[in-house]
C-alpha cells in the first residue's frame, strides 16, 4: 500500500501533462499489483481485472467467467495474453486524477476504457463447468 501511495504522489506531482504521458511498465505495476479494478466505456460497465504479483491477471467481462493471463510491456503499451489463446491485446495506459484510462492499440482518442472503482478484494471466479 505504501508503494502505491508513493507512486501516486510522484505521478500527481507531474501535473496536467500526466494524462498525456503513457504509464511505464513500472508505474503500471506499482499502481495495479494486488488490486482489482473495474472498467467502463461510455458509461457502461465493461469488465473487471485483478492484478496479481508476477504480472499475472484474472479478467472477467462481468459474466462470471474468468480468464487467466499475464501482461508485459511492449514499447509504450501494456500487452495482455490470456489462456484462451486470443493472442496479445495491447493497450496504452494513462493515469488521471480519477484513475486509469486505457486505449486499445489502434483505437482513436475518445474510445478509452476508464477505471470506475478499485478494490483490494479478489475477483470472484466460480469454477468452470458447474451445474448440470
Amino acid at each position: 500500500m505504501k508503494r502505491i501511495a508513493a507512486t501516486l504522489a510522484l505521478l500527481a506531482s507531474i501535473g496536467p501533462a500526466l494524462a498525456q504521458t503513457p504509464m511505464t511498465a513500472e508505474e503500471f505495476e506499482a499502481y495495479t499489483e494486488g488490486r482489482t479494478l473495474y472498467y467502463a466505456s461510455n458509461g457502461i460497465s465493461y469488465g473487471i481485472e485483478e492484478y496479481h504479483p508476477g504480472r499475472t491477471v484474472s479478467w472477467s467481462f462481468l459474466d462470471d467467467e474468468c480468464k487467466e493471463g499475464f501482461w508485459y510491456p511492449q514499447g509504450e503499451q501494456i500487452c495482455f495474453e490470456y489462456t484462451d489463446g486470443t493472442g496479445p491485446q495491447c493497450w496504452t495506459f494513462f493515469l488521471t486524477s480519477s484513475g486509469l484510462t486505457a486505449r486499445f492499440a489502434g483505437d482513436p482518442p475518445g474510445s478509452e476504457l476508464y477505471e470506475t472503482r478499485a478494490s483490494d478484494e479478489p475477483l470472484k471466479c466460480p469454477a468452470p463447468n458447474l451445474g448440470v
